[in-house]
Parts: structure tokens; sequence; C-alpha cells
């Protein structure tokens, strides 16, 4: 099958295709004819270099959908034509990773990226169905909302809440929307480009500020005082002094940007506030199948996210062009998607 594979950091291409043997499903797994997978900001960020990059050889992807085409012998939800979405990993339901419902921390788990190729091996115990009334678009996002659901969840932020969302993603719009629904009075969402400023209000946020000279003032005045809580969700180094900046006294940064670099704070800022700090990661399964449900019932469209759509072919070019400055919020591969 063809696949685009990790060549290393520092390359004038850090993927690129090679023919690799179609992967063979054990047991309880699935095989997946993938039909388009999204370009996450975690694989930018770990092909770069800075010491928290896949090994080389990896075939990336985790935010994929696709088409069963074949099944282990000791499968039971799922049959050949299913459309299916997927976690990385499924536990092993015997650690306290798994005892807590986040496999995705199992250290002893099964499970794998491999969304940027034709084929894919899903265990069954980390496949989600995807109705058939929702796209492989919609399937293509469920990952990403997921996040933000589990993120909002973590920070147990109460009615009425202020909040700010830093950055204005996926991950961040999918904050944005989360923090509207679990019960935020106002959301304010900030970024560095005003571009975002529409995508941002439809996914819910009250306001938009783009981030720059007297960004605090701002934000306070359009928030109506300065925020409980703070989701920083672009993963930048500097980001996190920023977000506690933000932060009331006795306030809380929630860390969904997963930055894989030295991210200096200085700790006497937050000690001044008693500002506390989250830092959450992926989600559970039910978070997961949540996203999916909400999906169906048509409470959102999350396709606003999705800002191009390139085939195949152009993946590896496309990749290194989104490491520089670009407009772009959620890109989609076409993989097997007519």
């Amino acid at each position: 099958m063809k696949a685009a594979v990790f060549k290393g950091a520092g390359l004038a291409r850090a993927l690129e295709f090679e023919t690799v043997d179609d992967p063979k499903p054990g047991p309880r797994d699935l095989l997946v004819k993938v039909g388009r997978c999204g370009i996450c900001g975690t694989d930018l960020h770990m092909t770069s270099g800075h010491g928290w990059d896949f090994p080389v050889g990896t075939i990336l992807g985790h935010e994929y959908a696709g088409e069963v085409v074949a099944v282990g012998r000791e499968v039971e939800r799922f049959k050949v034509g299913d459309r299916v979405s997927g976690m990385a990993r499924a536990g092993c339901g015997a650690c306290e990773a798994c005892f807590r419902g986040m496999p995705l921390l199992c250290q002893n788990g099964d499970g794998e990226m491999g969304g940027y190729a034709e084929y894919l091996r899903l265990p069954e115990g980390a496949a989600a169905q995807l109705p058939k009334t929702l796209s492989l678009a919609d399937g293509a996002l469920v990952e990403p909302l997921a996040i933000g659901l589990h993120g909002v969840r973590m920070a147990n932020m109460p009615i009425g809440a202020k909040v700010l969302v830093l950055g204005a993603g996926s991950v961040g719009l999918a904050a944005i929307f989360w923090a509207r629904r679990l019960g935020a009075q106002r959301v304010v969402a900030a970024s560095r480009s005003a571009a975002r400023g529409p995508m941002a209000l439809a996914m819910g946020a009250d306001a938009f500020v783009q981030t720059g000279q007297d960004e605090v003032a701002k934000v306070i005045e359009t928030l109506g005082g300065p925020p409980d809580f703070v989701f920083e969700c672009a993963g930048a180094v500097g980001l996190l002094a920023q977000a506690i900046n933000h932060a009331k006294v006795f306030g809380q940064v929630v860390s969904l940007g997963f930055c894989t670099a030295p991210d200096p704070i200085v700790p006497g800022t937050a000690a001044m506030k008693q500002v506390s700090l989250c830092f959450p990661l992926a989600y559970s399964p039910g978070e997961f199948e949540q996203v999916a449900d909400l999906m169906l019932a048509g409470v959102v469209d999350p396709k606003v996210m999705v800002t191009s759509t390139i085939g195949f072919d152009d993946l590896p070019e496309t990749f290194e062009a989104l490491r520089g400055p670009n407009d772009q919020t959620k890109v989609h591969v076409l993989i097997g998607e007519a």
C-alpha cells in the first residue's frame, strides 16, 4: 500500500511516500481503508527535532475516518462495510490508566496511528462506529473535538464562568464549543490571526480579541473582568506565561496546546495570583463516542474548522508548508474518499 512515512526531522520533507506491506489484522482487529485524515499540530511538533519526535519510519495520522474492509475472527461489534473513526490505542484493561478511563495513557495497550496510509490496523477496542448519516469529514473531526471536551471537563468549570481561549485552531475551537455548551457565562477567543475570528464566533465565542498590544486590557473589557479559566490551545513557547498573565486571582490555566519544547514561566507570577495549572491529554472512549453522538444530533457542524482539503499526493509538501506562517485551521487529506 501507499503510505507517507516519517523520514526524520530537519529534512526538506519530513514525510515521503513509500510502498509498504498492507497491515495484517489480528483476531480482534479491524482492517480499515482510510478515507480521509486531518493534519494535527502534534504531527508537526513531533517531527520538528525538538526532542519529542516520533521514531523514524512511523506512519503518522490519528484524525482519521474510513471503512472496515476486513475483521479478525474474534471481532464482535463491527462488520465489513462499517464506517469508523478510532483512537490511537486500546488499553490493556488492567492498569491505572485503564481504570481511570484513559486507555491512551496505557503503557501496555495495543494500537498505532497510521492515518497517512491507504489502510491501517485498528484494534476493536479503539474503534468507534460512525452512523451512516455522518460523513467521513465529520468522522475525521471527532478526535480534535474530543480533546476539547476532555480539557473543559478536567477544568471542573462551574456554571457562569468567564473563559478565555488562547488560540483558535481546531483544539481552540473545540474548547470554545465545549466551554459554551458546559455552562460558561461568557467566552472570548484570542489569537494572533484576525482571520480566526469568524470561526471562533461560529463555534460559540461571544467575542474575538486579536492578541498583541494591550491584549490583557482588551480581554478584561470584553469579558467583563479577568478570566476565571484560560485555555491555552496553541502549544507555542511563551503561551503558558501569557495564559498565567491573563488569569484572575485564584484562576486556572488549562494547557491543551501540548507544547513539546521548554516553555519558561515565572512561578512567582503564578504564585502571586495563586493560579492553578492543569495539563489534560487526549480523551476517554466515552468522550470520543459522545462527540460522535453530538454530531449525529446536528448540534454542531464541525466542518467549519476545515479550511482546506488536499489530495494524498499533496501531503508531504503541504505538511512542510504548515510549519510556516499560514491561514489554515484544519487541513484534511483525501486518501481513499471519492
